[in-house]
């Protein structure tokens, strides 16, 4: 993770200090494209159970037949297609971490399974007739509103309390505006390497339109916004126009500046307005 903020400085700590607690679940918020995942990276490296596996999956990428599948593993004849035996993901990292993104796109049904695992500690395969002890610590990530998503009844109240032992809430890029120049830079200096260019900086006016930039895809969308100035620009300095941010036909309205993406930024008075900042 890339960022001095006092909120990054936060979430660092936060990471730090339940690290050391081997066996405390975690809950990681916040919008898509601002690091959840290294959270739950960090956590995992920074933890006794380094060594040991660390296993993600994105509970939103399946349907609920195939999620449980990949979760609990099955025996044998369980189903139709079950040829063999399968060991789940929760199995398979047994002594390190698992870590849920998108938790709150989980099937209510397979959410029951889920909470009986974490207060349980204990698993069993589709079509199996023993339970199998499991020492796993669980990192969840979701960009929803679980509260919300509790009142319509898409996600359940016992599960979220049971996931919310330690919660992190990773702020946006756009209230963490300081973070941008290092970001910037770590990137830069990444895709200048990789793709063996020369690029060595970038100029005040083109950073003060990146800072002004409302990034809603956040940290992930900076990265894409300086992997394509990499593969476009040849020249040592970047320059504040073209720059490839979304919406790049911008159209200059009177007394305004070069708008990046939607956000336009006012010349005279130096204040912002954003028609569609999500």
């Amino acid at each position: 993770m890339v960022g001095s903020s006092p909120q990054l400085l936060q979430v660092y700590r936060q990471i730090r200090e339940v690290a050391k607690h081997e066996t405390a679940t975690v809950l990681i918020t916040g919008e898509s494209g601002t690091g959840k995942e290294l959270v739950a990276r960090g956590i995992h490296n920074l933890s006794p159970r380094k060594d040991k596996p660390f296993v993600e999956i994105n509970c939103g990428s399946l349907p609920f037949n195939l999620l449980e599948t990949e979760l609990f593993g099955h025996e044998r004849g369980a189903f139709t297609d079950a040829k063999t035996r399968k060991i789940g993901l929760i199995e398979e990292s047994n002594g390190g971490t698992i870590f849920l993104d998108e938790i709150g796109e989980m099937d209510m049904n397979l959410q029951v399974k889920l909470l009986r695992v974490l207060e349980d500690r204990k698993i069993r395969r589709l079509g199996g007739t023993r339970n199998i002890d499991i020492d796993v610590r669980v990192v969840a990530a979701t960009n929803r509103d679980l509260k919300g998503a509790i009142d319509e009844k898409e996600f359940r109240e016992d599960l979220f309390y049971r996931l919310h032992v330690f919660p992190i809430y990773v702020p946006p890029l756009r209230e963490r505006r300081e973070d941008i120049p290092q970001l910037l830079d770590y990137f830069l200096k990444r895709f200048s390497r990789e793709f063996n260019k020369k690029i060595r900086e970038i100029s005040r006016d083109a950073l003060d339109l990146l800072m002004r930039y409302h990034w809603p895809g956040n940290v992930r969308e900076l990265r894409n916004v300086v992997e394509r100035i990499c593969i476009m620009y040849n020249a040592e300095e970047i320059k504040s126009e073209p720059l490839p941010l979304p919406g790049a036909t911008w159209q200059k309205p009177p007394g305004y500046s070069t708008c990046p993406g939607e956000r336009c930024v006012t010349s005279s008075t130096n204040t912002t307005s954003a028609t569609n900042p999500n």
